[in-house]
């Protein structure tokens, strides 16, 4: 099952193993089964730790346990736990056996704590960037704390529970058989929907951060490059992470890196955080910023308020808060998230396998998404609004080239219909105001991207798309105030852009802190 280059990864890191391990299958007849079989034995033959059984008894077939002999601590999986999966699988294997998963000491506390009955199953897809952190996440919970057990499940391979449970995007959560969650979350996250006093908890953690000389609001490219060239000036950084990578985190293939010649946005994420964590970077992480207080006083303490309540003061701030999927703003399209509206094809992609979608948007993302749907799914119906494709011309005449692919020009969606439970259709306007269905199991919103500064209204200028408004410093209307990446007005939304702009930003911060006038203290005469 395991090629010779994985075998060899998975030697090295089962030198890791702390304590003798049980994997545990429940297997079928079927071709699935003797894929997790012959998984599970290449690791079985890795160490001497490790032994494997078919002895099981779940419900699911083929699933496994992953239990620490003579003990408690342990993991299940459902299917085949391969592709952006596998790195689940190893760390599910160091942590049942003692090694200590990388999670701070007060979230740690917080999860052996919580007390209760905590069955959590994750639906995934291999394909999905963003279901390795739930079900690593979780895994790890469930190890920390007996009293809470996680099942991961691979969807493509228990279709009728995905249909029965009508699952259309990945990673769905439940908790005790009802949905828990749906989306990207951390640890802290998790702990906030299940313990009301971790937000106060965090922001009491804060009260007492003296102010920085640079503090960074986010952690993709942007907000990582400028991190890191402020703590390299030897300034006091702070960086505010929601989820560090951003966007990035949803990216698949990555082939524009300039002397990467290919890579995938979460291990373009992983390299980011490590980046950062080699520099005296204090990272205060799964907060989001509400309010910019700007300083009325020259040379005074910008003030950041975070959603938690907590108030952070800095010198200089660097605003790096990236951009979100932009929808369509539509009826239908808020009810039928997760339930036939999506924005992600390389995640949610593989539940539609065989069914007719539909792809909102012309450019690049756009027809990048119906490129790779048309590989999955019976149908792919692109709508543009405009007259034309504003995507590269090598990917029109890819799109152009398939045959199970139709384009509509000047088609503005006006609705996207249900049952109730799922997504069955979706209206349109042709240029003449016509009106006009489709018949469609999804619809995928690739319509661009929108800046994270609706918090900063009223604040600093925004342009009217929202970005915010920089010069060729990075500088904002506001002294000491610089920004850098999606949010701004730089054109050409790009990675390596970004991670120029944070470098340049951070260089602006340092210059602007150097030209400010010494803070004359006062002296006492006796």
């Amino acid at each position: 099952m395991l090629q010779d280059d994985l075998k060899t990864q998975m030697r090295a890191y089962m030198e890791y193993l702390r304590s003798d391990v049980v994997l545990e299958a429940t297997l079928g007849s079927d071709d699935r089964s003797a894929e997790v079989r012959g998984l599970l034995e290449d690791i079985a033959s890795l160490s001497d730790k490790v032994t494997f059984s078919d002895a099981g008894t779940a419900s699911r077939r083929p699933s496994f346990v992953i239990r620490r002999a003579g003990s408690v601590e342990e993991v299940t999986f459902a299917g085949l736990p391969m592709g952006h999966e596998f790195t689940s699988l190893v760390l599910g294997l160091l942590q049942v056996s003692g090694h200590p998963p990388k999670i701070e000491a007060d979230l740690v506390e917080q999860i052996k704590a919580l007390d209760g009955d905590f069955h959590f199953e994750t639906y995934f897809s291999q394909s999905c960037q963003n279901c390795p952190d739930v079900v690593q996440a979780l895994n790890a919970m469930s190890v920390l704390n007996p009293k809470i057990h996680h099942t991961a499940i691979d969807g493509a391979d228990f279709p009728e529970e995905v249909e029965r449970l009508g699952i259309r995007s990945v990673p769905q959560v439940y908790l005790n058989g009802e949905p828990f969650a749906s989306g990207r979350m951390e640890v802290a996250d998790i702990l906030a929907k299940l313990d009301a006093s971790s937000v106060e908890r965090a922001a009491a953690k804060l009260k007492d951060v003296a102010p920085f000389d640079v503090l960074v609001l986010g952690a993709g490219p942007a907000g990582a490059s400028a991190a890191i060239y402020a703590a390299r000036k030897g300034l006091r950084t702070g960086l505010v992470a929601d989820r560090f990578g951003g966007q990035v985190m949803d990216t698949a293939g990555i082939e524009n890196f300039i002397s990467v010649k290919e890579t995938e946005g979460p291990q373009l994420a992983g390299a980011l955080e490590a980046h950062v964590r080699q520099y005296d970077v204090q990272i205060i992480a799964s907060q989001k910023a509400a309010k910019l207080v700007p300083t009325k006083q020259p040379g005074g303490l910008h003030e950041i308020v975070l959603e938690s309540g907590a108030t952070l003061r800095s010198k200089t701030i660097i605003l790096a808060t990236g951009a979100r999927w932009r929808q369509l703003g539509v009826p239908g399209e808020e009810e039928y998230r997760t339930k036939g509206v999506a924005y992600c094809p390389h995640c949610d992609g593989p539940f539609y396998k065989g069914r007719p979608v539909v792809v909102t948007g012309g450019g690049n993302s756009g027809v990048e998404a119906a490129i790779d749907l048309a590989n999955i799914v019976s149908h792919v119906t692109l709508l543009q609004r405009g007259a034309h494709l504003k995507a590269d011309k090598v990917l029109q005449d890819k799109l152009l080239s398939l045959p199970n692919v139709t384009v509509l020009m000047s088609a503005l969606t006006t609705k996207i219909e249900g049952n109730g439970k799922e997504v069955t259709g979706l209206t349109y306007s042709d240029a003449d105001g016509g009106l006009h269905h489709i018949k469609t199991d999804g619809v995928f919103v690739q319509i661009g991207l929108l800046p994270n500064t609706d918090w900063l209204k009223g604040s600093l200028d925004l342009s009217s798309y929202g970005e915010i408004v920089i010069d060729d410093h990075c500088a904002t209307s506001v002294p000491g105030i610089f920004a850098a990446g999606d949010a701004t007005t730089v054109p050409y939304k790009q990675i390596v852009i970004a991670m120029g702009e944070g470098a340049k930003a951070s260089l602006s911060a340092f210059d602007y802190l150097i030209r400010m006038p010494a803070v004359e203290k006062e002296v006492e005469l006796a």
